[in-house]
């Protein structure tokens, strides 16, 4: 693959994308408008999955079998995707540390991780094709688990059932608040003496925290090992098909330019970021930077890093691990490192 082809093998004249609705260097992207003036001069039409009914369509949003698409978002779904066959390439990683808490009711005595045995924790369902949020949920229980020496054996899993599709976006591209971003069953069963414990994340989480009164048993945006705060929200890949990367690697390079632009403005734009993001997550600003921290602008690049890689394979390897994936496959052999690289010499060079 070369950035630098002038012989184009494929005629593009609509490119889709989808992201969800949290902190992504592609969101902000999308917001300031620059896919549009990066290609509609070109006559390349952008679409993105979340403006379309068909459900054909918005499927892809999780098995990503579009051509010409390229996605950012939750790591589960581009991870089950991959794993069920998806011609897919990672093509740059963002990791933002978010709000990921379990939390007990205000007057609940469960204080602290060892308070957890015995009781009953919340497990949500969801009939989506990949349950993202219940991996996240057990994710997060394992861990908060361990803190507290407490073998998995000893608490109860409880099922939630909880109604969500794709449709929680909003026709106008925001999120939709809905039932507080489907937490309400969780927070419900919480109140109500169904369950002891509860998992939420991201600026819903806080805001679900906050109103409610609820005790933060742990966040584990604090835990020190990277590879524990590794959940479908850290990090964060940019996918594309293989298809457009191999016939089409001059758009491929294009649109990841526009996305890797985004670290250098929102650095220098912190109230205007907040805002985006507020815009995107359907969330008050102060939920926002109560979830993401007052530096959400300086968490905005994309890299590869290390870091990242070693996060996506830790929770790859979980989800195998939990059966959430049927197929094991190699993380670092999904990535596509080149159009970055690429991208970040000529702007070594330029500089």
């Amino acid at each position: 693959m070369s950035t630098n082809t002038s012989t184009p093998t494929n005629a593009v004249d609509t490119l889709w994308y989808t992201r969800c609705p949290v902190p992504t260097p592609l969101g902000l992207a999308v917001q300031l408008g620059w896919f549009s003036d990066e290609f509609e001069p070109d006559g390349i039409t952008l679409k993105t999955l979340q403006d379309t009914i068909d459900p054909a369509l918005r499927e892809s949003h999780y098995d990503h079998h579009l051509l010409n698409s390229f996605r950012q978002g939750g790591n589960v779904p581009a991870l089950w995707a991959r794993a069920q066959g998806a011609d897919t390439r990672v093509i740059g990683l963002n990791w933002i540390d978010e709000y990921q808490a379990i939390l007990s009711a205000p007057t609940s005595n469960i204080r602290e991780p060892k308070d957890l045995r015995g009781r009953r924790l919340a497990l949500p369902k969801h009939n989506n094709t990949i349950d993202h949020a219940r991996a996240g949920a057990l994710r997060g229980f394992l861990a908060t688990l361990e803190l507290g020496d407490v073998d998995p054996a000893e608490v109860e899993f409880v099922d939630i059932e909880i109604k969500n599709t794709l449709t929680a976006w909003a026709n106008n591209g925001r999120a939709n608040r809905g039932s507080n971003g489907g937490y309400q069953p969780l927070i419900d069963a919480l109140l109500n003496g169904d369950v002891d414990a509860i998992f939420v994340k991201g600026s819903r989480g806080v805001e679900i925290t906050q109103l409610n009164g609820a005790h933060v048993v742990t966040d584990l945006r604090n835990h020190p090992d990277p590879l524990v705060r590794a959940n479908n929200g850290a990090p964060r890949p940019i996918t594309v098909d293989t298809h457009l990367l191999e016939t089409r690697p001059d758009i491929v390079a294009r649109f990841l330019a526009r996305i890797v632009d985004i670290g250098d403005w929102a650095a220098a734009h912190p109230a205007e970021t907040l805002a985006y993001v507020s815009h995107e997550t359907g969330s008050n600003e102060q939920w926002v930077k109560a979830a993401y921290g007052a530096d959400l602008h300086l968490h905005q690049r994309t890299d590869l890093s290390e870091q990242s890689i070693a996060g996506l394979e830790a929770y790859k390897n979980f989800l195998f691990a939990h059966g959430f994936l049927k197929n094991d496959f190699d993380v670092r052999a999904w990535i596509d490192p080149r159009p970055l690289t690429e991208l970040l010499s000529k702007a070594s060079k330029a500089a």
